[in-house]
């Protein structure tokens, strides 16, 4: 971890959960939050229980935010949830560029761009995602790939906003798969160097969240490693118990 940065844990809901079991899971990790008091926790739920999971977590630990947002503030844009809805619904954070969005929405470093800087006009704190494919991994490409998507979707204003970037290797996310310590290691120390090239000595203490099946098994040993400040949590994000084990890993 970065000396002196509170590292913080943010789960990814993706597209799992109904009202029901989406406030049970929310108030389960709310209940065990104080096992972690040394991380920041953050759960991105979907769309449709942001608005109930921040009322339900209101006052407490642990902050919400959305799994996306539309550039534009409103408009003409059917079935799109803009960075103003989101914060109007209780949401502090948005995760942006994730793998997914890339992949299957064709979501580019501009767009991703555009979506920061609209995220942070509405007093929202973006994470950006970044990562390579396993093709671009094997052909030695990983640094250059995470390096080029850092410069094409991060707003000159994201430090100043407190933006996080999330490094997740697309072929390890879902997968049970991640890279080796090393590897983490070595992607990281790219980042941390782009960001002090880009944003000077506040680029020194932003907080480079790792995601890719991060689990309770790996997450000691991940978190321990320099310049991570915590995780992008996919799949144990949806049970409690896991979750927070990571939390505390990260808090030890």
């Amino acid at each position: 971890m970065t000396p002196g940065v509170r590292p913080l844990i943010a789960g990814n809901w993706k597209m799992h959960g109904l009202r029901d079991d989406g406030l049970a899971l929310a108030r389960a990790v709310a209940g065990g939050a104080g096992a972690a008091k040394g991380a920041e926790l953050l759960v991105c739920p979907p769309a449709t229980l942001v608005r109930e999971v921040a009322a339900a977590l209101e006052g407490g630990a642990v902050a919400v935010g959305g799994q996306d947002c539309h550039a534009a503030a409103k408009g003409a844009h059917t079935g799109d949830v803009s960075a103003p809805m989101l914060r109007d619904a209780g949401a502090r954070f948005v995760i942006l560029g994730h793998s997914e969005r890339r992949a299957d929405h064709g979501e580019g470093d501009a767009a991703v761009l555009a979506k920061a800087e609209a995220s942070m006009a509405a007093g929202l704190v973006p994470i950006v995602c970044v990562g390579e494919s396993e093709a671009e991994r094997l052909a030695g490409e990983a640094e250059a790939v995470v390096t080029r998507q850092l410069d094409g979707s991060l707003p000159d204003g994201f430090a100043g906003a407190g933006g996080v970037v999330a490094y997740e290797p697309v072929w390890a996310i879902g997968t049970g798969r991640t890279p080796t310590e090393s590897d983490i290691a070595a992607i990281h120390a790219a980042i941390r160097a782009k960001l002090r090239a880009r944003f000077g000595e506040a680029g020194g203490t932003l907080r480079i969240l790792y995601g890719g099946s991060v689990k309770p098994a790996n997450a000691k040993a991940i978190l321990a490693l320099e310049n991570v400040d915590g995780a992008l949590v996919g799949g144990a994000s949806l049970v409690a118990a896991d979750f927070l084990a990571i939390a505390a890993a990260a808090a030890a």
